[in-house]
């Protein structure tokens, strides 16, 4: 299967610049929210289509894709960069990844559960601040452990791990109970122990909320 590694990068256009508080909402889950449907634009081609890419933002702006179709140009984008993705990978070959990820894990008598989340309900709420960063370190460990032992590969070690939340797009309802979910942006190395089984998992992507841009996982070689 062929795959195809995109980097997007909004036009500097007067006309995309006119749209920009529509494309690109100050309200965080809200940007979220109109970029998947701006990048959705460029992928889909009928009503039926079901979604086939993975999508990031990165921090200058411009947004990273990996699809099975390479998207089609739109006047709203500076032109695609367009590459094909086919790594060629070893067992036992070290890569550095980022991923920005929500990372689930079923919990008997709840069901599925954000791990971060559910590790600070055990905290007294005046001590989670302080304790949120080591408890996303030790939460994105495990679960990126987990991850590998069905993917193909094994965590080296754990760079960072930084974890938000944000309400799901669209929600109106009052504050308190309003439905969240976690964002762990998670940078570090591991070992490639099956490489078929990695790269058709990097297809795939890793958790959930892909809708929201989560689950590309970036690699390169470590050096």
């Amino acid at each position: 299967m062929t795959l195809y590694f995109t980097q997007m990068r909004i036009s500097r256009t007067p006309s995309a610049r006119a749209l920009a508080t529509l494309i690109s909402p100050a309200d965080q889950a809200a940007r979220i929210d109109a970029h998947h449907k701006l990048i959705w634009a460029a992928f889909t081609d009928g009503a039926d289509r079901n979604r086939d890419f993975l999508w990031r933002e990165e921090a200058d702006g411009s947004f990273l894709t990996l699809s099975e179709r390479a998207p089609v140009q739109m006047d709203l984008f500076d032109p695609f960069v367009i590459k094909p993705f086919a790594p060629f990978l070893r067992a036992g070959e070290v890569v550095s990844f980022a991923l920005r990820a929500n990372a689930t894990r079923t919990k008997r008598g709840v069901g599925r559960v954000d791990v971060v989340m559910d590790a600070l309900h055990n905290i007294p709420k005046d001590e989670r601040a302080t304790a949120r960063p080591q408890i996303a370190q030790a939460e994105a460990t495990t679960w990126l452990d987990l991850q590998g032992a069905k993917a193909g590969f094994n965590l080296q070690s754990l760079s960072s791990a930084d974890y938000t939340t944000l309400t799901l797009p669209d929600y109106r309802g009052p504050r308190r109970g309003q439905p969240q979910f976690g964002i762990l942006d998670i940078t570090g190395t591991l070992t490639v122990t099956d490489p078929v089984a990695f790269v058709a998992q990097l297809s795939r992507g890793f958790g959930r909320a892909k809708a929201f841009g989560c689950g590309l996982m970036l690699i390169r070689r470590a050096r």
